[in-house]
């Protein structure tokens, strides 16, 4: 088993970690962001640490002080890091959300958080302040990232907020920045200096998949502690880049905004769509980039999708190819012991097992590398060393696949409230099906619990399923002005409740196999975990996305959203008469081909118990929104789905 060390030279908060790089690597360039011409601008670390100095200068004149809450209503973009670095030089914290979230939420946390000031990216997140401002009566000042036109500048000053562009305030940083340069960074930096581990840096308000969000309260030492961690897990070099697409106020993207400098290398700022970030990655050819288990899935099966359109010997040599390859990366994963053991295995046996077929399959997955798999990771940049994957359960096909093809694709897992990362598969030691090596800042703990409650406070073994449980300098202080909520999770001894259920393996590795509150219970007294179900059906191409029901039912059952294109192709293939899509999917032949992927994916032979069996399935044609069935995070918010189905659901255990 690996040892991972920890860095114990860093400085004690973040500012100071951007002020030591930006005198170690000034030039090494820290940001690649697109200009309005659709190219990259580059800045190094001291420009970027320049611009922190003037803008923090800017926000103290404006009122940002130790102490204060600032919203930060963005994506990923330049300024999104020169904000979040000028407020913590300042000692304050910011309050971070995403474009893709609802009025509503926005000034609840806004409010919540007791936020006077506020950065917009644009003017649509400060209309959505302003449909009910009376819900934000804390708000003083509001400043956007893009520019506003004249008209709807008027229209905000209308407000009794004042509303300000970005680009004005950084020309005020500049200005008090020139009028006396030293005095003006003696000053920011004397404020960086009084900055002590355990203040805030930010409080990210959770997606409320089941009631109204949290605040989590993360602090410079929470983040130090991770990054002290991270060089083990990731082998970054000096001027690597990174490709950021994930919607920053993420925890799990944030954490790549501060190992960028950590490691001394660059971040570029891209899309989570397909066209625009493949465009970026030949242009930035990254080392390295994150993803949610959606996008990876995305970009795995539109080459699929590519090869199908394809056709003839083109198609069956990429069948052919990547299947030798998840066979050979199988065998070699036994061969190296690299296998996730939730039962114990003797790894000697492993070796005898996987070393013929792997030796026999060499020469043909190495002539699949060069004639498919090289091209393929050229597409990717044909640079991209790790790719890693996080925010939700990696699918097993997925992994597979993008393993087979000679991508390393990482798993890692934690939570908001441990900022984030509790495991992380080791890159010399990956083992699919896990989510990886525990990070060596953290104690952890698996109990046995009955839904969701601990039964017994003896740790259990390896192979055994529990709540786990984490403790550590990486867990968060706290729910914002919600002690009561935080006394839930947090015992007082430090141990946080994550409220996964997990596996601990014989490789002290973790496996999640679903979360406690998620938990459904058949009349026969079996325990399901919905989350593995759904990623099995996921699996297949035509479902879209799907959730498992069946609490105090004697079978199980399914709402599933096809996949609209794939159905519909289907359709006009086999010549299917309809009308519209929803009639569509209730012809005889649609509901066959769905009987026989359901059944096919969640079966005995794919490792699934004959309770796990899906009885009954309900098509619905729309796809789950953001706002409406799922989460700012586009996390399931399974009481919601259940609300707006249940009669579709009532339908499906009529006669149970």
């Amino acid at each position: 088993m690996a040892k991972f060390p920890l860095d114990t030279t860093l400085p004690k908060n973040i500012p100071l970690l951007i002020r030591q790089r930006a005198k170690e690597d000034a030039d090494v360039n820290l940001q690649a962001s697109k200009n309005k011409k659709g190219e990259f601008d580059f800045y190094t670390y001291k420009q970027v640490y320049d611009i922190v100095i003037q803008l923090a200068l800017a926000l103290r004149k404006i009122g940002v002080k130790r102490g204060s809450n600032v919203a930060l209503i963005s994506d990923n973009r330049k300024e999104w890091l020169w904000t979040d670095l000028a407020v913590l030089s300042l000692g304050a914290a910011d309050v971070p959300r995403g474009c893709d979230s609802m009025g509503n939420e926005i000034r609840f946390i806004i409010n919540f958080a007791d936020c006077e000031i506020g950065f917009f990216e644009n003017a649509r997140q400060l209309e959505k302040v302003l449909e009910n401002i009376k819900e934000v009566p804390n708000l003083k000042q509001a400043y956007i990232f893009d520019d506003v036109d004249d008209e709807m500048m008027k229209k905000f000053k209308a407000s009794k907020i004042k509303v300000g562009q970005f680009e004005d305030l950084l020309k005020e940083g500049k200005k008090l920045f020139d009028e006396d340069h030293i005095e003006g960074k003696k000053l920011i930096e004397a404020e960086m200096e009084k900055t002590e581990g355990e203040e805030n840096a930010t409080i990210i308000f959770t997606s409320g998949t089941t009631g109204v969000p949290k605040g989590v309260m993360l602090t410079h030492s929470n983040y130090m502690n991770m990054l002290s961690a991270i060089p083990v897990f990731i082998p970054c070099k000096r001027g690597d880049w990174w490709l950021s697409v994930l919607p920053v106020w993420h925890s799990f993207e944030r954490l790549i905004q501060y190992v960028a400098p950590l490691m001394n290398s660059g971040l570029a700022y891209s899309k989570p769509v397909a066209s625009v970030m493949l465009a970026d990655m030949a242009t930035i050819k990254p080392q390295w980039m994150c993803g949610v288990p959606r996008l990876w899935e995305a970009l795995a099966k539109g080459v699929n999708k590519a090869m199908q359109k394809k056709g003839g010997i083109a198609l069956k040599l990429f069948k052919f190819f990547v299947g030798v390859g998840k066979h050979y990366k199988n065998s070699k994963d036994m061969v190296q012991g690299h296998v996730c053991r939730i039962k114990y295995r003797v790894k000697f046996l492993d070796f005898l097992v996987g070393l013929i077929p792997m030796i026999l399959l060499w020469p043909l997955y190495k002539l699949g590398d060069v004639l498919v798999f090289s091209k393929l990771r050229e597409k990717f940049g044909g640079r991209l060393k790790i790719a890693i994957s996080g925010g939700g359960a990696l699918q097993k096909d997925i992994d597979d696949f993008y393993r087979a093809v000679g991508l390393n694709l990482l798993e890692g897992y934690g939570l908001s409230e441990t900022s984030p990362v509790i495991s992380f598969r080791y890159y010399k030691e990956p083992r699919p099906g896990c989510v990886g090596a525990i990070f060596p800042t953290f104690e952890v703990k698996v109990l046995k619990q009955e839904h969701g409650v601990v039964v017994d406070d003896k740790p259990l073994p390896p192979g055994k399923m529990g709540l786990l449980f984490v403790r550590g300098k990486q867990v968060m202080k706290g729910y914002y002005k919600r002690p009561d909520l935080t006394e839930k999770v947090i015992d007082k001894d430090g141990w946080l409740n994550t409220g996964d259920l997990v596996i601990k393996t014989w490789d002290n590795e973790i496996k999640i196999t679903g979360r406690s509150k998620d938990t459904i219970v058949l009349l026969g007294g079996e325990n399901i975990e919905p989350a593995v179900i759904e990623a099995g059906l996921a699996a297949s191409d035509y479902i879209e996305s799907s959730m498992i029901v069946g609490q105090d039912q004697k079978y199980l059952a399914a709402l599933i959203v096809p996949n609209k294109e794939m159905v519909e192709a289907y359709a006009n293939e086999h010549a299917i008469t309809y009308t519209d899509y929803s009639q569509l999917l209730e012809t005889p032949e649609v509901q066959t081909l769905f009987n026989t992927e359901v059944s096919s994916k969640i079966s005995v032979s794919n490792g699934f118990r004959f309770c796990e069996k899906i009885n009954k399935f309900s098509l619905i044609p729309d796809s789950f929104q953001v706002g409406v069935e799922l989460s700012a995070k586009q996390e399931m918010m399974r009481y919601k789905i259940a609300e707006k189905y249940q009669k579709k659901i009532d339908e499906m255990f009529a006669n149970s």
